[in-house]
């Protein structure tokens, strides 16, 4: 679920960055359709880690949504759903009989995602807590992961607060 997370998403939604996108070449159309691949290689990727936990705390007698990490996680997955039913909005708006105006739904939907992808990032962070990690895991090494997914969470927000805000100074 964390490579889900943390490369697919992150892969998924930087496919729209100009700068050092190896996907610059591809036109809008086709950034759209590998956006869909990545975003759905992230539900399939996290549905399949669901599955494997809720089998192994069942096999372990263990409880179900114990912990802050399990807690975030099932708001994390149900997040990411919900946002990808928000995408087909922006997909498929006349077929929705959207009464706002595609500009909006776009806006709403990157927010929404960036939302979630900080949600994804805390759930990543908080399974660094867990008994199985720090034990695992260990000094520099420990703080590096601890770090790590911080910094793609900031080129994101960074990449969706810049293309929509700039835009929001040109038409005001």
């Amino acid at each position: 679920m964390s490579v889900a997370y943390c490369l697919c998403m992150t892969e998924g939604i930087l496919l729209f960055s100009a700068e050092g996108n190896p996907f610059c070449f591809k036109s809008r159309k086709g950034k759209v359709r590998l956006h869909w691949f990545c975003q759905a290689l992230v539900l399939i990727a996290a549905a399949t880690g669901l599955g494997f936990m809720v089998a192994s705390k069942n096999v372990s007698e263990l409880p179900h949504l114990a912990t802050w990490h399990s807690l975030l996680g099932a708001g994390t997955l149900a997040a990411t759903v919900l946002q990808a039913a928000c995408g087909l909005c922006v997909v498929f708006p006349k077929l929705l009989c959207l009464t706002s105006s595609l500009p909006k739904v776009k806006l709403y939907h990157a927010t929404c995602g960036l939302v979630v992808y900080l949600l994804a990032t805390v759930t990543v962070v908080s399974a660094m807590f867990s008994d199985w990690f720090q034990a695992s895991v260990k000094g520099l090494a420990w703080w590096v992961f601890l770090l790590l997914p911080f910094l793609p969470a900031l080129v994101v927000m960074n990449q969706i607060s810049g293309a929509y805000l700039s835009r929001k100074k040109i038409t005001s």
